[in-house]
């Protein structure tokens, strides 16, 4: 069995020493409840749980799967169900829930670095639970006080779960073309049918309703994504007085067989004409939705944090024991016919690329994790909005650039293995397939590249990007570390300055520019922050004694001259522009096809 040991170390490195957390918390009134005593209590109660229970079921729920029972039913794997049984009835589903309705008030930094354990452990039945929290998210920022009411609390107690019910079979990335309906009822509910595809938890036994946030068009409703409402449709019918009702008309008609994340139920769910409540105003669903989607793709990136950390982890203990070769410099262990490939340059590259990724990722995690608190929390309103505004820019990076890098390090680790990484009973093909999904759920990678080249920079001439900018070299120009990560950081602002203006420039001329350009400007993006994060961290390590802090110092160098660099290369792919890619007629991808 894979091995896990919670990074608690470095989770506190995170919220004491890089964020000082505390100052932040009584800085705000709604979050003065919060201290590090009790946070360090339920970051230690996740780490039980996670290694001693949910890292157990990883690999036997991989083997067995989430299964199809016929007439709708699903079932779950082995142990799931009284996992999450226990998962919920110690709160964790409310943890950062609004306390009006049973939730616990923990803030993003907080529930963020739970959730990153949950997904380390076991990336299948994290998914569960991330569904009702992201629905709960919807609920409390769309809903009437009434369906606020009947919902929440049931859904934080883990009592009933929550779906988002998007995707239809042909309509992805599109919504505007989506078909399924939703015709008014006398009494002021909705008859709500067509078919949803890819629904994550869409029908399984861990608890007793499901709750399924479903987007549909009502009549005469406007053509494309202005046409969409939001509605509720559950599983069973809720009962005025919040009890069990009926069974509701939709039912799963099958689940998909899928690359990993087995034990996780994806759904094709058909509603036939069940009944539904529309949630706000109509037509205004897929902005509603998109508070849950946006924290659905914030989380993402913890799901490549996760596998990255896992994968990390076992190949370090592969590469400490395993024995080939002798070392380049000199013999190691002369009692034995070979050293430990621990000792092989190539063999650290490829375990520092995976832990360069875990660390700066969980820092830039909690970067956003602190923006979304300061746009909800703080007392300052216009510190508020600025923060919105830097979780919008950051939002599609935090999704996109964390699961590429992820399944970029997963695949290094799996490399450390040789051929036993390659053979299921090591566990590292299993991480490799689980992670790749985050790569291409909640948005794809690439839409969200077009989200941030096209809509945060382009849309509003790189405003967003410019106050980001200033905030970076604010901060090395008041650092006190003497560190090579100062003055790459700010030859990496300087770089993508200048990219985005010759993209913006370009843009005008080159109808494809920001398509055919975007995952490279974003891959050049992320590397710059992922500079910001290692600045931050070298300058909360460099005054400070002991090992831990200083190697904080030497991954800081590994990055700047072994990773970083990358940006330059994804600078001049943007800079070649769309044209190498849009010359080529349409014959030369049909030759050979047809």
């Amino acid at each position: 069995m894979a091995i896990y040991n919670p990074p608690l170390d470095e989770m506190r490195f995170m919220l004491n020493d890089v964020f000082n957390v505390e100052k932040f918390w009584q800085a705000n009134e709604k979050l003065a409840h919060v201290d590090m005593d009790t946070v360090n209590m339920v970051l230690e109660e996740m780490a039980k749980l996670s290694k001693n229970v949910l890292l157990p079921l990883n690999r036997s729920g991989d083997e067995e799967g989430a299964q199809y029972q016929g007439d709708g039913m699903v079932t779950t794997p082995t142990g799931f169900k009284e996992a999450f049984k226990q998962y919920a009835e110690a709160g964790w589903i409310g943890l950062g829930g609004d306390p009006e309705y049973g939730g616990q008030g923990f803030p993003k930094m907080v529930t963020m670095l739970t959730e990153e354990m949950v997904f380390t452990s076991n990336q299948a039945f994290a998914l569960y639970p991330n569904l009702s929290v992201g629905a709960s998210l919807c609920l409390l920022e769309a809903a009437s006080d009434e369906q606020k009411k009947m919902y929440l609390e049931n859904i934080y107690s883990g009592q009933w779960s929550g779906t988002m019910c998007l995707t239809e079979p042909h309509a992805g990335t599109d919504l505007g073309i989506i078909k399924t309906k939703a015709v008014p009822n006398e009494d002021g509910s909705y008859a709500v049918s067509g078919t949803k595809i890819f629904i994550t938890g869409g029908e399984h036994d861990l608890n007793e309703n499901i709750i399924h946030l479903v987007l549909a068009k009502t009549p005469n409703a406007p053509e494309g994504s202005k046409g969409i409402s939001l509605f509720i449709v559950p599983k069973f019918i809720v009962n005025p007085d919040g009890s069990i009702g009926e069974r509701n008309t939709l039912s799963a008609g099958s689940i998909e067989h899928k690359m990993g994340i087995k034990g996780s139920a994806t759904c094709v769910m058909n509603f036939d004409s069940a009944k539904g409540w529309m949630v706000g105003a109509e037509n205004t669903g897929l902005a509603s939705m998109f508070v849950m989607m946006n924290y659905e793709r914030v989380t993402m990136g913890l799901q490549g944090l996760g596998g990255t950390e896992l994968a990390y982890q076992n190949a370090a203990a592969y590469a400490i024991d395993r024995t080939q070769g002798r070392s380049d410099t000199q013999i190691q262990s002369p009692e034995q016919p070979a050293d430990h490939i621990i000792h092989h340059a190539d063999v650290r590259r490829m375990l520092l690329n995976a832990r360069v990724n875990a660390e700066a990722s969980r820092c830039f995690a909690m970067y956003v994790a602190k923006q979304l608190d300061e746009s909800k929390f703080s007392v300052d309103a216009e510190n508020a909005k600025a923060a919105a505004a830097r979780v919008a820019l950051l939002t599609p990076i935090a999704k996109a650039f964390l699961t590429d890098k992820a399944l970029e390090a997963t695949v290094d680790c799996q490399q450390v293995f040789g051929g036993h990484g390659y053979i299921r009973e090591w566990g590292m093909e299993q991480i490799v397939r689980d992670t790749r999904i985050s790569q291409i759920y909640e948005g794809a990678n690439g839409i969200q590249a077009l989200d941030l080249l096209g809509r945060k920079i382009a849309r509003n001439q790189g405003k967003y990007l410019e106050n980001f900018l200033t905030e970076i070299r604010d901060f090395i120009g008041n650092m006190k570390a003497d560190h090579a990560i100062k003055q790459a950081t700010l030859d990496a602002a300087v770089t993508i300055e200048e990219l985005t203006t010759t993209v913006l420039s370009n843009i005008s001329n080159r109808k494809s520019e920001i398509n055919g350009c975007a995952v490279d400007y974003l891959h050049a993006m992320g590397y710059l922050c992922y500079a910001f994060m290692f600045a931050m961290m070298v300058e909360a390590a460099h005054d400070k004694e002991g090992e831990f802090y200083s190697n904080k110092l030497k991954l800081a160098n590994y990055f700047v001259g072994r990773i970083l660099p990358r940006i330059k290369a994804h600078t001049e792919m943007v800079k070649a522009g769309s044209d190498p890619i849009m010359e080529f007629d349409l014959d030369y991808f049909e030759q050979n096809i047809t």
